[in-house]
């Protein structure tokens, strides 16, 4: 009888009984701590902020407030604003992007904890109108994105607080 895979079975037994989860609460904290890192750096660019109830012609596909957002809703907003942010030019907005990458994936985290189906951002439609945009008028596009960035943001901040459902 060979030995060899029983004992590496209970070697790798003995390592992953040590090796724990992280406590989801953890992952809600952190995420609340990176909402606020983005919200900081967002004043740090200062801008005029802009009310999130003023329509700005031509700039409806960048989203508003939501009253009550779902953890899918979340994912899907902020899929949004990343991919504006992106697209911009400005090297002001390159970490706030990358910060809405990691946002996102705290959030598949949290979601996968309350054994959600993974959130549906395959279906996000490429921003076309978004070129024509940043050529007329791409100071006023990343105001707008910024300012309504951060409230959403505090919109999901204050949510995190309620534990939303899928």
């Amino acid at each position: 009888m060979c030995w060899r895979p029983l004992c590496r079975f209970l070697w790798l037994w003995s390592y992953l009984s040590c090796v724990q989860a992280v406590p989801i609460q953890k992952v809600q904290d952190d995420t609340k701590t990176l909402i606020k890192t983005i919200v900081t750096r967002i004043n740090d660019i200062s801008h005029t902020s802009v009310s999130a109830k003023h329509r700005v012609a031509g700039l409806d596909f960048i989203p508003g407030l939501h009253p009550i957002l779902s953890l899918s809703k979340m994912d899907q907003t902020l899929a949004v604003y990343q991919q504006i942010l992106t697209s911009l030019p400005s090297r002001n907005v390159l970490q706030i992007a990358n910060d809405l990458e990691n946002l996102r994936d705290l959030l598949h985290l949290l979601a996968s904890s309350k054994s959600c189906s993974p959130p549906q951002t395959s279906g996000l439609q490429k921003l076309e109108s978004l070129g024509g945009v940043l050529e007329a008028s791409l100071y006023s596009t990343e105001v707008v994105a910024l300012s309504r960035l951060q409230g959403s943001l505090q919109d999901i901040l204050r949510q995190l607080d309620l534990s939303p459902e899928c």
